[in-house]
């Protein structure tokens, strides 16, 4: 008979269950181990349903089964919000923090952490794990929604306004080769805008001036595939952290076009 050579575990010794339980907050800790056999099923059951579905129909469920709790707990966060909508106005960004607001902005988020970590399923379950359990996490929810916004109305910008963007900035290369390059990569890829001579990074042509015509349910898929969400979060975080860390004069920025023969010449 062959001898077993697996090692026996010690009392001392935790096993896998209690190794895992351990990684709960203490409540859920004790919630889990005080349940009976038949509700145990129950939560092995929707932990496999879990990992077998596709990172949509995970956000899917997260958003139907976590939104309102989540709601309510990032809107305790008031100064953040106050700070987000401030900053919102500022960039003459329209969008009001609102219910309906939040709740489209956490199922998104779930869904562009899942496209950050394809292939990566439990990354993406801690991502969302995070978000659920940690005051820290849901509060950098208004972080990534203010990015967000940001990004979205670069995409919508001319390459003109881009230079202008660019040039009131302190840093003009990272901000170039962290958001400018890679929005305007993607304007090409999707032909958005098409530029008559590759080789002119910003030349005097009518696609310089050309504004991109992008509708909302595209922009924001753009958004999401350009752009990972740390990156999002990143750009919100430094500009409510650092109030001249995005410079930006709506006015200059966004002047007639007409401008544009004359300022590139």
């Amino acid at each position: 008979m062959s001898k077993r050579t697996g090692k026996k575990a010690t009392p001392s010794e935790p096993t896998s269950a209690e190794s895992i339980l351990s990684m709960l907050p203490p409540e859920a800790q004790q919630w889990a181990e005080s349940l009976p056999w038949n509700q145990r099923r129950f939560v092995l059951s929707l932990c496999h349903l879990m990992c077998a579905a596709s990172p949509e129909m995970r956000a899917g469920f997260l958003d139907d089964y976590t939104a309102d709790g989540l709601i309510s707990k990032v809107l305790e966060d008031r100064d953040t919000k106050q700070k987000v909508s401030h900053y919102l106005k500022e960039f003459n960004v329209k969008t009001e923090l609102n219910t309906i607001a939040l709740r489209r902005y956490i199922r998104q988020f779930y869904i562009h952490s899942a496209q950050d970590v394809r292939g990566q399923p439990d990354l993406y379950l801690e991502s969302a794990l995070r978000l659920v359990m940690s005051t820290a996490e849901r509060n950098n929810v208004f972080n990534y929604i203010l990015g967000f916004e940001l990004i979205k109305m670069m995409f919508r910008m001319s390459w003109f306004q881009h230079e202008k963007l660019y040039r009131l900035q302190r840093n003009q290369d990272e901000f170039i080769n962290t958001y400018i390059r890679p929005i305007q990569h993607t304007h090409k890829l999707n032909r958005i805008i098409v530029p008559k001579d590759e080789r002119l990074f910003f030349a005097r042509r009518d696609y310089f001036v050309q504004k991109p015509v992008i509708s909302e349910k595209k922009l924001v898929e753009l958004a999401i595939a350009t752009f990972t969400t740390e990156t999002t979060t990143n750009l919100g975080f430094s500009v409510i952290r650092h109030a001249h860390s995005l410079i930006f004069d709506y006015d200059y920025i966004f002047a007639a076009e007409q401008e544009a023969l004359s300022y590139t010449e």
